[in-house]
């Protein structure tokens, strides 16, 4: 896929896949913007997450990341949405384990969710959520 635009939606990696992405001298020609959304209530609000969907399966569900990725997508007019939620630790989270990781990417004509069970501290987490989500990308972008 050539010339597309990202947005980022991201929870457990706390900005790490939008601060990768700018990493790239360039990046503004291709990335559009993001939010961070470490509260159900920015989920809901910002990101237009359906209440419904926070109460039935939790903020850290393929669910919720699939609508984040949908949603901040269409926020910011991109080709492309990518979201990460998940657990970082150091504790369980909605009764998900630690290392319990949804990552969705939207596109056009494509769609995509994994679940992931990492292991490590929170940072290691947050870095291999970061590899997956980029490793989504680099599969439908190449």
């Amino acid at each position: 896929m050539e010339n597309f635009t990202i947005a980022c939606a991201e929870s457990c990696t706390g900005g790490l896949v939008m601060s990768r992405l700018t990493d790239f001298a360039g990046a503004s020609a291709y990335v559009k913007g993001g939010v961070v959304a470490y509260n159900n209530d920015i989920k809901n609000k910002i990101l237009h997450v359906k209440a419904e969907t926070l109460e039935q399966f939790g903020a850290v569900s393929s669910q919720t990341a699939l609508e984040m990725a949908t949603n901040v997508r269409e926020i910011f007019s991109a080709t492309i949405g990518l979201s990460t939620t998940g657990v970082a630790g150091p504790d369980k989270s909605e009764g998900k384990v630690v290392g319990t990781v949804h990552i969705a990417i939207v596109g056009e004509d494509f769609s995509e969710v994994k679940e992931y069970r990492f292991s490590g501290f929170r940072t290691d987490i947050k870095a291999q959520a970061a590899d997956a989500a980029f490793e989504l990308l680099m599969k439908h972008t190449t």
